[in-house]
């Protein structure tokens, strides 16, 4: 009894209408119209020409070309020189003329050689030209050309580097007085040339010669 009961709880009755067979229709679906789109094979473009050769003139060369042989530099054992070492010389540099009054070792004039110092040979050479000059100088001259009172002569000269006396100019107030002041300055003798950092140079002696007309 008990299992019946439990079955007549248990059983489920459903309408026939109500359940969902699950069937499509297929009818409600359009059909679509897929296009058709054709391939056209278009050919590639054909490629571009080929440039134009380059024309290339051959000009015929008459002209014969002298090769250079290039000999080899290489040395063998026998060919090897000895090379002595060069020693540099220094070349002095050459002073050029130097004024009395700055030379370092003042010419001696004959006479002078017992002189031990510069001041001593400067004040002995000074003298000794002025003697020498008086001696020599015409001194009637100013009157046989008409002048008259104090007259300055003013030579100049060097000593040369061998001792020897060369006349640069002379300023006079008459072209006789500038002669004769050069022909006796010419006469001056030779003496041991100036130094100048142990070289001989040239040594540059500027003279006044000063003389009175009688009236």
């Amino acid at each position: 009894m008990l299992a019946l009961t439990y079955v007549a709880i248990e059983w489920k009755t459903y309408d026939r209408e109500a359940i969902d067979t699950g069937m499509v229709n297929m009818e409600d679906f359009e059909e679509e119209d897929v296009p058709i789109t054709e391939l056209q094979n278009t050919p590639p473009p054909p490629p571009p020409p080929p440039p134009a050769p380059e024309v290339i003139e051959v000009v015929e060369d008459e002209e014969e070309v002298e090769e250079t042989i290039i000999e080899s530099t290489e040395t063998n054992q026998e060919e090897i020189v000895e090379v002595e070492e060069v020693v540099e010389v220094e070349e002095e540099e050459e002073i050029g003329d130097v004024p009395f009054a700055v030379i370092e070792d003042v010419p001696i004039f004959p006479g002078c050689e017992s002189k031990r110092n510069n001041d001593e040979r400067k004040a002995c050479m000074s003298e000794k030209i002025t003697e020498f000059v008086n001696r020599r100088f015409n001194t009637e001259l100013g009157s046989e050309l008409g002048l008259s009172g104090i007259n300055r002569i003013y030579v100049q000269f060097r000593i040369e580097k061998n001792g020897n006396i060369t006349v640069l100019g002379a300023r006079a107030p008459h072209p006789r007085l500038q002669q004769e002041a050069e022909r006796v300055v010419n006469q001056l003798p030779k003496m041991q040339p100036g130094k100048q950092r142990g070289q001989a140079v040239g040594v540059l002696y500027s003279l006044p010669i000063t003389f009175r007309v009688q009236d």
